[in-house]
């Protein structure tokens, strides 16, 4: 009688299958590993910290049960598709007593939790550090203070969208949660400056904050976070914050040395002089840059941004319409390589040659928005044979939903 061929499972302990797997460096080889046998699948399983749920309480039930030492769970729903009821307060309940160690939760879009969810996770999630619930709108100070009385190391907040948000849940974030680095607001709208200064006396170590169409937000309150935890902050969002003006952006310029991502879309009162300052200051390390609607801006500032800025990835400069084909003659002149690679110019009044600059210059370059340029029209372009890098999209229809993509990607 044939002897059996050997099995790797007589030889191989625990262990050492622990060791092959920890050298599997993407998920989805880590998964082909569980698919080997039971045992396989059993030890994967075990060591498995990352998770994206679909909704349904049946699905995440038998996913909780069997990756029971999560730290990262993502259950975030998507805007375009409709999940009814999608994530409920029940899910948060199973997800609060099935993964107690959670460091990251992301549930954004979940529109259907409420307080009585967040509850839960402040109730039985100590430890987490990163929690993402934008556009839940449901949601109100009562549940986000049971989250940051129970979660006392959050780091990362984004609450983008919840419109029910207001300024005590600053003052409670800032007696609490004195790690925070990160913190989103955008979108909710009865946020203020004495929010924002109830915040500052808290956290000292911001590196992140996102107040963009926040419209009660101006210079006093963005002014308090930036002298508090200047040096820490790396990207600063104000889109339309039609009250913030020069005096913030020089309190930029003078504080915030690291500064990386710089949103002042639509902060109408921004004039060269301020925007010169932070270009100055920090100009090398500034990566993203969006300044549409800045109506003052001329190219006395932007190129100082073009000649500057060496590290600058993503510029937003839409209608700023006193912007020429001046700015981008500094390209010609420049000592380093552009690295600019997305450039929103709608409503921009240079001409085909700045294009032509623009294409001979920034090699780098995967997208530009030239809708309703005065000067160009797809017609003009096409005659004029200008070639940007293969797989550049060059923009001239308004119905085009890449902007959007753009923003989130970059700005």
């Amino acid at each position: 009688m044939e002897e059996s061929a050997p099995c790797i499972n007589d030889f191989l302990t625990d262990d050492e299958l622990l060791t092959i797997l920890s050298k599997l460096e993407r998920q989805d080889e880590k998964d082909w590993f569980g698919l080997v046998c039971k045992r396989w699948c059993k030890i994967q399983s075990a060591e498995r910290r990352r998770l994206c749920v679909p909704p349904g309480p049946a699905r995440l039930r038998r996913l909780l049960a069997r990756f029971s030492r999560l730290t990262h769970l993502d259950m975030s729903q998507s805007l375009s598709r409709s999940f009814y009821p999608g994530v409920t307060d029940s899910d948060l309940d199973l997800v609060a007593d099935s993964v107690p160690h959670l460091r990251l939760l992301h549930l954004k879009n979940c529109k259907a939790i409420s307080d009585a969810g967040l509850a839960a996770i402040g109730n039985g999630l100590p430890s987490l550090e990163s929690l993402d619930v934008s556009n839940c709108r449901k949601l109100t100070d009562k549940g986000f203070a049971a989250v940051v009385s129970g979660c006392r190391n959050l780091r990362s907040l984004y609450l983008t969208g919840c419109r029910l948000v207001t300024d005590s849940l600053l003052q409670t974030l800032s007696e609490n949660c004195l790690k925070l680095e990160e913190l989103g607001l955008a979108s909710c709208f009865k946020i203020t400056d004495s929010g924002l200064t109830h915040l500052s006396e808290g956290p000292r170590n911001i590196r992140t904050i996102d107040v963009s169409k926040c419209t009660n937000v101006g210079d006093l309150g963005v002014g308090k976070i930036i002298s508090t935890s200047g040096e820490s902050l790396v990207s600063v969002k104000l889109l339309d914050c039609s009250k913030v003006t020069d005096v913030t952006v020089f309190a930029l310029a003078k504080s915030c040395p690291n500064l990386e991502v710089l949103v002042i879309g639509g902060c109408s009162d921004v004039t060269d002089e301020s925007l010169r300052a932070v270009i100055s200051s920090c100009g090398k390390n500034i990566r993203s840059l969006r300044l549409n609607s800045c109506e003052k801006l001329t190219d006395l500032s932007l190129n100082s941004v073009i000649s500057n800025c060496e590290n600058l990835v993503a510029l937003d400069i839409g209608c700023c319409d006193k912007v020429t084909d001046i700015t981008f003659k500094t390209l010609i002149t420049n000592d380093f390589v552009s690295k600019l690679k997305v450039l929103k110019a709608s409503r921009v009044g240079f001409t085909l040659m700045g294009v032509h600059i623009i294409s001979e210059f920034c090699k780098g370059m995967e997208y530009i928005d030239l809708r309703s340029c005065p000067h160009i029209s797809r017609f003009v372009y096409d005659i004029a044979d200008i070639r940007f890098p293969r797989g550049c999209k060059v923009n001239f229809d308004s119905t085009l939903s890449d902007t959007e993509t753009m923003d989130e990607m970059y700005f």
